[in-house]
């Protein structure tokens, strides 16, 4: 029998693989606009840094919620219909941002966007561990997770440019409008697994090297409680918390901070905050070779990203403190690189871990759930960071908060994440499915 991959699994693994990141680079440039329109925005409306940084913690709140169900979505119904839905609300969600005229339609505004885009990081994991077998899904989630940065790297200079061209209204209408034909093709070319026919020989390839339990049955309602009972699920979930926090807030603040505190123009500064998501994306393409790498060499699947998840986060910490201290508005922007860099092979080993540490049938549960614990956390990125800097009239305080809970999170994955997600044969009377 021949288990090799053939041009029909080849050509559904790179176009979901290319969408994926085409889609998560314009989640992150969509929710990046309030960040990059920070300045304006809170002009226009009068807000205070701390105001500012509420209204920039709501899409986070909202997403957090929006994250805790979504998982069992996905893995009922599949990636196919949710993600296009996800994708076409949260597009004109960003579209109708550039129509609002108060404080309180920026919030409504930022929740739609935030209840959009939950699926899409989920949806990467579970395509993934359709898609690839455990010992080629490095590279694969490496390649999704890029478009975090590739987003964040883009945001800057292109937003910035739309900003003092047209004004901030004008930059959020052409942002969501670029979305809506990206929900389209997905829909018209990607495909679940489990709706295609494949033969034993493909799903003998897909399936190579997986040790986890696998369900024949939809997800039950008992499945998805259990993750909650398992302590790998509650440190993952705090371990991530430690990456978002330090994500959000350089998310929300990395313009506002170069020009506040480093002193730069806003044309300046939207090149400089690019700078920083470069090294990113080379730390996230990093972990997913790094992780294959560790597994041809005879390390098991989560320790493969327990190495490079733990190596990040302490780098990434250590890195930001000098980025705190320095006089220098050049050493900052190439700490931050370097922190960003270190964050980013974290950040990747993140989602590569979601998907060896669950069967595939709750893998995009386990990472919404995941997700969720770490966002509410992550969610007071951007408040604390505002004030803070109301309080102190300095971000330094605010970035050394970011390090220590990067060192935290570290600890939590190294000594809490031990063994693979535990499954019971599902229950054959009447399973209640989600």
């Amino acid at each position: 029998m021949n288990t090799t991959e053939n041009a029909r699994i080849r050509r559904m693994q790179w176009t979901s693989v290319s969408l994926l990141l085409v889609a998560g680079i314009i989640n992150y440039l969509d929710r990046s606009s309030l960040g990059i329109a920070n300045v304006r925005v809170a002009t226009e409306l009068g807000l205070s840094a701390t105001k500012m940084g509420l209204l920039l913690s709501s899409f986070s709140w909202v997403l957090a919620f929006a994250l805790l169900p979504i998982g069992g979505v996905l893995d009922r119904f599949g990636t196919r219909k949710v993600l296009a839905a996800g994708l076409l609300v949260w597009s004109v969600a960003q579209i109708a941002g550039g129509f609002v005229s108060s404080v309180g339609g920026l919030f409504v505004v930022r929740a739609l966007l935030a209840l959009g885009e939950s699926p899409q990081y989920p949806s990467g994991s579970k395509v993934v561990s359709e898609w690839f077998p455990v010992h080629r899904r490095g590279l694969p989630i490496g390649l999704i997770l890029a478009s975090t940065t590739l987003g964040s790297m883009l945001a800057p200079p292109l937003q910035t440019l739309l900003l003092l061209s047209f004004g901030w209204r004008t930059m959020f209408v052409i942002m969501g409008a670029i979305g809506i034909p990206v929900a389209l093709v997905w829909y018209l070319l990607y495909r679940n697994r489990d709706d295609e026919k494949l033969s034993a020989a493909e799903n003998a390839y897909l399936d190579a090297g997986d040790t986890l339990k696998e369900s024949p049955c939809k997800l039950t309602f008992d499945e998805w409680i259990g993750l909650f009972r398992q302590r790998t699920t509650w440190a993952m979930m705090f371990g991530f918390m430690g990456i978002l926090y330090m994500v959000y807030l350089h998310l929300a603040w990395l313009p506002n901070y170069l020009q506040r505190e480093r002193h730069l123009s806003i044309a300046h500064s939207g090149w400089a905050a690019a700078v920083p998501y470069l090294f990113g994306t080379v730390g996230m393409l990093c972990s997913g070779v790094v992780a294959d790498w560790l597994m041809r060499h005879g390390t098991s699947a989560i320790v493969s990203r327990k190495i490079p998840l733990c190596a990040g986060l302490l780098g990434a910490a250590a890195f930001t403190v000098p980025a705190a201290f320095t006089d220098s508005a050049v050493a900052a922007v190439a700490y931050i690189s370097a922190a960003m860099l270190c964050l980013n092979l974290a950040g990747g080993s993140v989602w590569g871990l979601v998907s060896v540490a669950a069967p595939r049938h709750l893998v995009a549960s386990l990472g919404s759930i995941q997700n969720f614990g770490a966002s509410i956390g992550a969610a007071f990125a951007p408040f604390v960071t505002g004030w803070i800097v109301d309080t102190t009239h300095s971000f330094v305080d605010a970035l050394l908060v970011s390090a220590a809970l990067a060192v935290l999170s570290a600890g939590c994955y190294l000594f809490c994440v031990n063994r693979p997600i535990e499954t019971r044969e599902p229950r054959r009377e009447r399973p209640v499915a989600i």
